[in-house]
Parts: C-alpha cells; structure tokens; sequence
C-alpha cells in the first residue's frame, strides 16, 4: 500500500488528537458489556457425573436455600478421571432436571405401570412397583427352576447321575451403563444368588 504524504499527516495528526484527549483524562465509554457470572451467589459442591460408569467428577454450583436450582455444572480440574472435562452428555447433565431454568417436564418422579392389553400408563408408588417387580420375580423362578443337570462324562454322554445346577433360564438381567464398577460387582452377584445365568451389561453390548 502506497502512503501519500496527505495520507501521512492525516494519520499522524488523528494519533496526536488521540494521545492529547488520553492525556486530558477523559474517559471512552466500553462499547460492549459483560454478563454478571451466573455463580456469582451460589454454592459450588463436588460431584460425580450420573451419565456412565466412567464416574468424572464435576463442580455443581446451586443456588443457596433448601432447594437451591442448579445453575451451573462444570468439570472438576481436581479429578483425577478427568482433570476438568466433560462430554456433551456430563456438560448438560443439568438438563437432567431442569431446562431454560425451568424443572424438564419430561423427568419422571414416580414408577409408572402398563397393565397388559392397556394402551395407556398410570403412576403407582415405589413400594407398589417393587412388590409387583419382586413377585413376578418369584413365580418366574419357582415356575422355572432346574434343581439338577445329568451328569455327563468327559466325552459329553450322559452318565445317568445328577449334579446340582440351582439356576433359572427364564430371567435374564441387563446392567445399567451408569453403573460403576462397584455398583456392577454389586448387581451380578445379586443376580447369581436368585440363580440368574443370562447377565449382561449395557456398557457392553
């Protein structure tokens, strides 16, 4: 780019206006603003993110009262899992229960029951749910119970005994993919003791 010595003295005399009106104190009003930091009067309190068993922790900022609303979920840089970061999912997490600030109307608080050949669902309690859950459970399993195997010989014929076998086929048990390692020791051994054999993880599949 070319400079003419117009332009120059042009230049030169709009940066001499400009260092004069800075030495004069006058001040230049901000061309543009900033938000006041949505934490600002609320209580930060570690955690761990619920999304998956790889259990990052995060820094969960509510606000002060009984029933502080989340406003604010961030990684924990003190976590040795994940030094700061989240995904997308473990970012949003708050979402979770609230959305725009407000409680996510599709977050379900209570057990919700289908009977058969209904085409609608009804809310039942907690302690309904589980006796419903607990009792299918059983007649499942008592109707469905192998006490004994023949006992086979090492080329797989049977040998005309029995050995005790004490398990069900007719339940199969599928882990939930925010269980930590704990929580899936916890849920197998759980399901081996009602003699379940078909157990799977959804982390795995």
């Amino acid at each position: 780019m070319e400079l003419t010595r117009r332009d120059f003295i042009k230049l030169s005399g709009a940066g001499l206006g400009t260092a004069a009106i800075a030495k004069l104190g006058f001040t230049m009003p901000a061309l543009a603003g900033t938000e006041p930091l949505r934490i600002t009067k609320a209580k930060e309190t570690n955690g761990v993110c619920s999304f998956c068993a790889v259990g990052c922790g995060t820094l969960v900022s509510n606000e002060t009262g009984e029933h502080g609303q989340i406003v604010n979920v961030e990684g924990n840089p003190d976590c040795a899992i994940n030094f700061g970061t989240l995904c997308s999912k473990g970012a949003a997490i708050s979402q979770k229960t609230y959305i725009d600030g407000k409680p996510n109307k599709e977050r379900l608080t209570k057990p919700l029951y289908r009977a058969p050949n209904s085409s609608s669902w009804k809310e039942i309690s907690w302690d309904e749910a589980i006796d419903k859950i607990a009792n299918r459970i059983k007649e499942t399993r008592d109707a469905n119970w192998i006490a004994e195997d023949d006992a086979l010989d090492a080329a797989g014929n049977p040998t005309g005994g029995k050995v005790p076998a004490l398990r069900t086929e007719a339940i199969g048990a599928l882990g939930s993919a925010e269980l930590s390692n704990e929580g899936s020791y916890l849920y197998q051994k759980f399901m081996r003791s009602l003699g379940v054999v078909y157990i799977e993880h959804h982390a795995r599949l």
